[in-house]
């Protein structure tokens, strides 16, 4: 199994990432009245992919995604307690979005 750290802050964003040699873009926002970061996934040219989903902690963001083919799980994780869910001020100090690829 291989794992990738997408580089985020606390802050909301927009980076481009490459998965699988794929690149898409990454739109992370926080949502202050659920207090939640949530991803937005688009293709190179902006075009959505997957929108809102929201970066709820210790599961598969991409479970029910797997006919879009993107070949790895999004996993947002709380690095002291993987269960804990990422605060405003947790993302890309204690709280990761982690890309899984699982090995053949």
């Amino acid at each position: 199994m291989l794992i990738y750290t997408i580089p985020l802050n606390n802050v909301n964003q927009n980076i481009q990432t490459s998965l699988l040699g794929v690149t898409y873009s990454l739109t992370v926002r926080w949502n202050a009245l659920a207090n939640l970061w949530y991803l937005d996934i688009d293709d190179v040219n902006d075009d959505p992919i997957l929108n809102g989903i929201p970066m709820v902690a210790g599961v598969n963001l991409l479970k029910q995604y797997t006919y879009l083919g993107i070949g790895g799980a999004l996993v947002a994780q709380n690095v002291p307690n993987p269960l804990l869910p990422i605060g405003l001020d947790d993302l890309g100090k204690t709280g990761f979005l982690l890309f899984v690829v699982a090995s053949s």
